[in-house]
């Protein structure tokens, strides 16, 4: 069983590497045109002789978005996998914003409006680039998200959380 927990192209596999394809071809339904692998959702990809398991990691415990992204997924998946069954699960690692890929966190401010928030990074406003962006409301219009004010511009932004 071959097990593949990397993202990047493998060109000696080209069923993993088209799975791989496949998967980062899902966007978040929240987010249309982010990746789920660019929101660090997937974990694992395992491909044996026959069958395809790609084990996804939620953003949020019973993000409701989460359903959905599952079986776009499997549907993506099973397009690419030689006709191998495909299996969708939810890996028991745990999401945090650090997984957010930079392309994912440029996408996310750019089109969405929505700053990533990790333990390792300035609070940056997506809209003037300003930091000091002080917390408004710890609840957003998702769970996984909090509404702050960036004190240059004014704006209200929403902050993607752990």
């Amino acid at each position: 069983m071959r097990t593949d927990r990397r993202v990047p192209t493998d060109t000696e596999d080209p069923l993993a590497a088209a799975v791989r394809g496949a998967v980062a071809s899902v966007d978040d339904p929240e987010y249309p045109g982010v990746s789920i692998v660019e929101l660090g959702m997937l974990d694992q990809i395992e491909i044996s002789d026959d069958s395809v398991t790609v084990a996804l990691v939620p953003t949020f415990s019973a993000c409701p978005a989460f359903a959905a992204i599952v079986d776009d997924t499997r549907r993506a998946v099973a397009a690419v996998a030689d006709g191998r069954p495909v299996r969708v699960v939810t890996s028991t690692a745990v999401w945090s914003t650090a997984r957010v890929t930079p392309a994912g966190r440029d996408a996310l401010a750019r089109a969405f409006t929505v700053a990533v928030d990790t333990e390792d990074s300035t609070l940056t406003c997506p809209r003037c680039g300003a930091t000091g962006l002080p917390e408004t409301s710890p609840f957003g219009p998702t769970r996984c998200r909090a509404i702050h004010r960036c004190a240059a511009c004014g704006e209200h932004v929403e902050v993607m959380r752990t």
